[in-house]
């Protein structure tokens, strides 16, 4: 810490030296809630860094011909018209400390387990220019999940924007935790050294601690890092805690690194985003969104990549759904812009089955591309199988076995076979020759 404050004391020094501590004051001339708009701040620059004086501070997030909106995201005393508001000439910059492996952290390097602040801490730019094409390779290697109906028919690859979508409670945020708790078990076994980073979008801290512990209890800690914006916060916290995530991403990304990263979840990031652009006096679009959801997105999922340094970005983004419609605004955005989607079923979530997958509407842009040849042609065959019963069960349910032709009656006994094989409890992840050993009869073709 007490280097940091030497860094910034010699900073201040140098700026007085050189006469550039001299900036722009303007005044509030509006107050609605988190959102203010100020008049006289005419150098200020998007994004630029304010402060009010002894009151709050914020960022740049408008601006209008004869004044700037700037939303605030800390405050420490009621806003009023009038009050002076300074530009720094700085970016609004997030606080990283890379010793927040294993901790819950926030947007400004506080570990939310003490209440404190990490001791040796960096700014970290929120967001910074997306890898080129060039620099991009192919992906071609499994991010393994440990969950036999992803690895074997949907497979993820280590750079691949995978979708996890679905109603609530329908076991969403439980598949990206198996997928983390599942990469200490590779890292035990084959020297895999994966990060992986939760971000939770405005979650209860009940729900974050639920999560950490549960992680604490598999020891996946150990390489897992939650970068939390808590219902508590303001908006313009949570909807730029995404960002700050996959900044970290890319700085572990640049030193060869793998790194799995889970948002959770992006409707509620959207939902946010909305609130400030109305809050802020944007023209409000389809749903009431701002003409840029598409692009508040896109621009976020379009860091997940395969390195040409080895080392990768995966993005496991959450949406939650309503009725099982997939078709609305944000998840028809989220599912043009990621490679593929894993759907899940409140139908089949009660059924029992679970992960409650629904196989006939998920899919995976790369399939076999990120699959040993075993699995692929293991996986294709039992897909075909399983996809082809799930076609006949919704005519022939309610029919007699025993008036059944026996070609029929025996599609019917295997995929229900499959079926019940793909049931898995959570925190239990199986190793690609234990899904091969599983389903290796049911991928034979009937003689």
């Amino acid at each position: 810490m007490s280097t940091h404050i030497d860094e910034l004391i010699s900073k201040k020094i140098e700026q007085i030296k050189n006469n550039e501590n001299v900036f722009e004051s303007g005044k509030v001339i509006s107050v609605k809630d988190y959102i203010i708009e100020v008049s006289g701040l005419e150098n200020v620059a998007f994004f630029e860094k304010v402060t009010i004086w002894e009151k709050a501070m914020g960022y740049v997030n408008q601006i209008k011909e004869n004044s700037v909106t700037v939303a605030i995201v800390k405050q420490y005393a009621p806003i009023q018209i009038g009050d002076i508001v300074n530009s720094t000439g700085e970016p609004f910059k997030a606080i990283f400390a890379p010793e927040a492996i294993g901790r819950i952290t926030d947007l400004f390097g506080v570990d939310l387990l003490t209440g404190r602040s990490f001791e040796k801490t960096t700014y970290l730019d929120i967001e910074n220019p997306i890898v080129p094409i060039m620099d991009r390779r192919e992906v071609n290697r499994p991010m393994l999940t440990g969950i036999a109906g992803i690895d074997l028919m949907y497979p993820i690859g280590k750079g691949q924007r995978q979708l996890i979508i679905g109603d609530k409670k329908t076991g969403k945020t439980q598949i990206a935790l198996d997928t983390i708790v599942n990469q200490g078990v590779l890292r035990k076994e084959y020297g895999e050294n994966t990060i992986c980073i939760y971000i939770a979008v405005g979650k209860t801290k009940k729900e974050i601690k639920n999560i950490y512990n549960e992680l604490l209890k598999r020891n996946a800690l150990s390489y897992t890092m939650m970068c939390v914006a808590t219902n508590d916060d303001t908006p313009p916290v949570i909807s730029l805690i995404p960002y700050v995530g996959l900044s970290i991403a890319e700085q572990y990304m640049q030193k060869k690194k793998d790194v799995l990263v889970v948002i959770d979840d992006l409707k509620a990031h959207a939902d946010n985003y909305r609130e400030i652009s109305l809050i802020s006096g944007k023209t409000p679009g389809r749903e009431a969104y701002p003409a840029d959801i598409f692009y508040l997105h896109s621009r976020l999922l379009e860091k997940g990549c395969q390195y040409k340094n080895g080392g990768s970005i995966t993005i496991l983004p959450i949406v939650e759904t309503k009725g099982g419609d997939i078709t609305d605004y944000i998840s028809t955005n989220i599912i043009s812009i990621t490679d593929g989607q894993i759907v899940l079923s409140e139908k089949e979530f009660s059924k029992g089955q679970k992960p409650a997958i629904n196989y006939g509407v998920s899919v995976s842009r790369l399939g076999g591309a990120v699959q040993n040849e075993k699995m692929k042609k293991l996986g294709t065959a039992v897909r075909r199988k399983f996809l082809s019963y799930l076609e006949t069960k919704e005519v022939y349910e309610l029919a007699n076995m025993d008036e059944m032709s026996v070609e029929l009656r025996t599609k019917m006994k295997e995929g229900k076979r499959i079926q019940d094989e793909l049931k898995q409890p959570k925190y239990c992840p199986l190793s690609e020759k234990q899904i091969l050993d599983k389903f290796k009869e049911l991928g034979e073709e009937n003689k």
